[in-house]
């Protein structure tokens, strides 16, 4: 037997086989020597005493330190405890069980946990699932390589039983295939778009033919179909059928998925009073839907401007950028009220400057009313000729003085800013009429005739009215009645 060279102060060590191989081999020395033999190791005696014979130093420590022997019965806790845990099955079964739980996967396919990261490789990040669980997935799904340590939310796909391992992919991120045994509907995936019909899109994902009808392309249609074609798009599986080959795919649904999130943060951010950026996307008879970035509101046509608005077209245009302000956001409905009006000059502010009264203005004539007619300044300005104030003759209709279009002018009776109000008058302006022949000649005889002087018979009080005397009582009694014949038998008939 070989032995090691000699250290000063130190007798030679023998040199052996190590004491994992001699249980291995069979030879096993009894267990307190073993004990000896470690402490010895421990101590730096580098002294492997031979069976039976220990050194002195050796001896003292293996009196210090007691092993109990393998051959001595457990204590009665011991057995307690072991009988418990085994709950009336064997080892072998226990261990059976455990071997067939790490084949199948304990998780579920698309469940989502939190996991800690155990190690990132060259290509691969291993994450702790919890207990035994292990899972692995593409260093190339982050941006930037995580920390060892640190917490990430992770989707399982599947189980990989050759390794040991789940398989798992980030929340909204695809997935890699190899064949149709990892497919299944719902998962993500990347396509690469080879080709396009009038049907919709030819792609292939890895090895696998796959199809994007036309209506699952984008959240809107899409007339052009080529231009899509040599991209690579991320879509949800709606098909799978390993028999017929069949594999369809749906972009649509993700940017569907992508606008959901996008919107619930956009209205968990939107206050009213904020001021937004956003692209006109429609136009309607009622306003207008403005695109804040993932979310429409709402710009009413009576928000559009300062003056009136027949339609949005009048002031906005599908695809502009313009700055609106929020006025409400409904959280139940998710309905979002905008305004345009309020982020531009309001003409009312200088109103009563410009048009103070008894000042003269001159308008066009906008709308008829039954009350009156509506007047416009300038643009955001109009004021109120009421029915009253347009003619000194009576006037029964506003139509038979002025007609929408015309230009008129008016005096100013009074301005109210506040309530963006301003009444005016025609017929201050308008000379009073002439009186006819007929009025002007019975005007001009009560002037000669000059003013009529009291006279004594017209100081005497009037006499009173005479009464009509009463009506004469018939001499004779009238004919009819209820006990007198009213004699009809003379003429005929039977009364």
């Amino acid at each position: 037997m070989a032995t090691e060279p000699p250290v000063a102060g130190q007798a030679p060590v023998a040199a052996g086989p190590p004491v994992a191989a001699q249980v291995l081999a069979g030879s096993v020395p009894p267990v307190d020597e073993l004990a000896v033999a470690a402490l010895a190791e421990i101590e730096g005696t580098g002294q492997l005493a031979p069976a039976g014979q220990p050194p002195a130093a050796v001896a003292t420590a293996s009196a210090e330190v007691s092993v109990p022997s393998p051959r001595q019965p457990l204590s009665q806790d011991l057995e307690e405890e072991f009988a418990q845990a085994l709950a009336g099955q064997s080892v072998e079964q226990l261990i059976a069980d455990s071997a067939v739980s790490i084949r199948r996967g304990a998780l579920e396919p698309q469940s989502q946990h939190s996991g800690r990261v155990v190690a990132v490789g060259r290509e691969d990040v291993f994450v702790e699932l919890g207990g035994r669980e292990q899972g692995s997935l593409p260093l190339r799904l982050f941006e930037q390589p995580p920390e060892p340590g640190s917490s990430i939310e992770v989707v399982v796909e599947r189980f990989n039983a050759e390794d040991g391992l789940y398989v798992l992919s980030l929340p909204q991120k695809p997935v890699e295939v190899d064949d149709w045994g990892d497919l299944r509907e719902g998962m993500l995936v990347e396509a690469r778009v080879t080709a396009y019909n009038s049907g919709g899109l030819e792609c292939r994902v890895n090895n696998l033919r796959a199809f994007i009808p036309a209506s699952q392309v984008a959240l809107y249609r899409v007339e052009d179909l080529q231009q899509y074609v040599g991209q690579t798009l991320t879509c949800v599986v709606t098909e799978a059928n390993r028999q017929r080959r069949n594999l369809v795919l749906s972009h649509r649904a993700v940017l569907e998925r992508q606008r959901e999130e996008a919107r619930e943060q956009l209205l968990a951010s939107l206050q009213p009073g904020q001021i937004r950026e956003g692209t006109v996307r429609r136009l309607t008879d009622f306003g207008a839907f403005v695109d804040l970035g993932g979310v429409d509101g709402l710009l009413h046509v009576s928000q559009l401007a300062w003056f009136r608005v027949q339609h949005p077209s009048e002031v906005l245009s599908e695809g502009q950028r313009i700055q609106v302000r929020i006025e409400k956001v409904d959280p139940v409905t998710k309905k979002i009220s905008l305004t345009y009006r309020d982020l531009q000059e309001n003409p009312w502010a200088q109103a009563a400057t410009k048009y103070p009264p008894q000042s003269v203005v001159r308008g066009k004539v906008t709308k008829l009313m039954d009350y009156g007619a509506f007047v416009e300044l300038e643009r955001g300005i109009e004021g109120l000729v009421h029915i009253s104030e347009l003619s000194h003759k009576r006037v029964w209709r506003v139509s038979d003085v002025v007609k929408e279009g015309d230009e008129v002018e008016a005096l100013v009776l009074s301005v109210d800013p506040q309530a963006q109000r301003i009444s005016l008058s025609l017929k201050a302006l308008a000379p009073l009429p002439q009186p006819s022949k007929t009025e002007a000649a019975a005007e001009q005889a009560e002037q000669a005739e000059g003013p009529q002087q009291p006279t004594a018979q017209s100081e005497q009080p009037a006499p009173p009215p005479k009464r009509k005397p009463p009506k004469p009582k018939p001499e004779k009694p009238l004919l009819g009645g209820l006990d007198r014949p009213a004699k009809g038998h003379g003429f005929g008939l039977k009364w």
